[in-house]
């Protein structure tokens, strides 16, 4: 039984979370806290495994309950955030403090909308509670040395290379341990498609650019691709690319239709069609198995795969399922992914 703590100002919210949650024979809903200091003194008695939490509350707000939460190790946290900019700022912070996911508050009538996400509410809890790596060991693994890159013993590559990187649940903690080590002269473009509403990836990507060496943006349609740059895949589209691999543009579309959107399968088809051999797919942390088939196709046309490591993924649903299916050449822990790229890509004249 997987034992949860539910935390938000609305009792209308708190009621309607914990119906949901209890609606599966899995879990149970232990109790439920109206602010922060009231969800920090429950989950220390209670000792949950899942603890939501909103991230607007008075007293005490959730970034503020999630740092002690964190701290004291008092269980994995799910933080509902709302579809604003400031939401997604607050969300992403959370995030990087270690919260295991989030789920977007919708917006609207509240209980016709929160039931449309009964599903994946569900679904983050479970995967919560089952996580292999708990919250300290979790530190204790991503405190890593940066990774050592000898760059006079690289060498200079001629062909632009594209480096697709999908990645989930767990991801923008986890990505921090890779882009921001990616030097600006590598000769390669990125294309990072995280799983993302609409509302994020803009602050997702500027975060990024404020902590990496490499020009970090959120693709818009017909941007040229370019080295040295990583482009973020935008909410609610599928990634493509147009043209050849020496002048690739971007290309944004609502199709084909996908549970996830940006979907790391279509972006990574679509770049293995213009960059053919010359593409690096690279697949971390996440759920499910979007990107595993896309991997295996990569690297049976002559290009690169890498797949994170069960060591390091938070959830290693996603790089499983392309080592499962011969679809990863390398599998490392995210330390070390940053250093492969480089090696991979090489750098530009």
């Amino acid at each position: 039984m997987i034992k949860v703590l539910v935390a938000d100002d609305s009792a209308l919210m708190r009621l309607m979370i914990k119906d949901i949650l209890e609606s599966d024979p899995e879990i149970k809903v232990l109790d439920t806290a109206r602010n922060g200091k009231d969800v920090v003194e429950k989950a220390r008695k209670l000792h949950p495994d899942v603890i939501t939490l909103d991230v607007n509350m008075p007293e005490m707000n959730g970034l503020e309950a999630l740092k002690i939460i964190k701290e004291e190790n008092l269980g994995r946290v799910i933080m509902l955030s709302s579809l604003t900019k400031e939401g997604a700022e607050i969300t992403l912070k959370a995030l990087e403090f270690g919260a295991f996911d989030f789920i977007p508050k919708p917006g609207g009538s509240i209980s016709v909308n929160l039931k449309n996400l009964s599903e994946e509410i569900i679904e983050k809890v479970k995967a919560a509670a089952k996580s292999r790596v708990s919250l300290k060991e979790r530190d204790k693994t991503l405190i890593a040395s940066p990774p050592r890159i000898n760059k006079e013993s690289l060498f200079q590559s001629k062909e632009m290379k594209a480096v697709v990187i999908g990645i989930s649940t767990g991801g923008p903690k986890n990505i921090m341990e890779v882009l921001p080590y990616i030097p600006s002269d590598i000769n390669a473009a990125i294309f990072l498609v995280q799983h993302m509403p609409p509302a994020f990836t803009l602050q997702y990507a500027k975060r990024l650019n404020e902590n990496s060496k490499i020009k970090v943006v959120e693709a818009e349609d017909g941007m040229r691709v370019e080295p040295g740059v990583c482009y973020v895949g935008k909410g609610g589209y599928n990634l493509l690319l147009e043209g050849d691999k020496r002048d690739a543009r971007i290309k944004l579309t609502d199709y084909p239709k996908h549970r996830f959107m940006p979907s790391a399968d279509v972006t990574m088809e679509s770049v293995l069609t213009v960059f053919e051999e010359d593409t690096i797919g690279v697949l971390m942390t996440g759920m499910g198995s979007d990107g595993a088939e896309a991997m295996v196709k990569i690297r049976k046309a002559g290009g690169r795969t890498i797949a994170e490591s069960e060591e390091t993924a938070v959830i290693f649903g996603m790089p499983r399922a392309a080592i499962e299916k011969g679809g990863a050449e390398f599998v490392l822990p995210n330390y070390e992914i940053a250093a492969k790229i480089i090696e991979l890509a090489g750098l530009r004249k």
